[in-house]
């Protein structure tokens, strides 16, 4: 069996593109928290903003990483959704309408990912965070 060896000048590529595609998920999640922007990106925007078909880029990011491109998109926005729960001040309505979901969608979106509604995971932190206190007056 021949193994083929890909040229350096295309494997270089392959990582200047997931590179690049990582900026822009990081670059569009920034604005879309600061007001920037207000719909969030898909796949096809980010390969408009690359240049590069969106096939080619999720290909790419297949390649290089081993992951779809949604993988790290997904994963970014929880780490957001996360962030954004631990602030009690905030609703969670208001929190899904910021990352551009229906209130609805957003407790499927993060009860999928994270095993718990974004309620329950709220719930959590705030309990956690009270036993600390009251471990530290006692």
């Amino acid at each position: 069996m021949t193994t083929y060896k890909l040229p350096h000048k295309i494997a270089a590529r392959q990582h200047e593109i997931t590179a690049d595609f990582m900026a822009v998920i990081d670059r569009h999640l920034a604005d879309l928290l600061e007001g920037r922007v207000t719909d969030m990106y898909e796949i096809r925007d980010i390969a408009d903003e690359l240049h590069i078909h969106p096939t080619h880029l999720s290909n790419t990011i297949k390649l290089t990483t081993g992951q779809s491109p949604c993988y790290f998109f997904e994963n970014k926005i929880m780490a957001i959704a996360r962030t954004m729960l631990r602030d009690n001040r905030r609703t969670i309505a208001d929190i899904a309408m910021t990352l551009t979901f229906d209130p609805s969608n957003f407790t499927k979106f993060f009860k999928r990912f994270q095993g718990v509604t974004p309620r329950q995971y709220r719930e959590a932190i705030l309990q956690e965070a009270w036993e600390k206190t009251e471990a530290i007056t006692i």
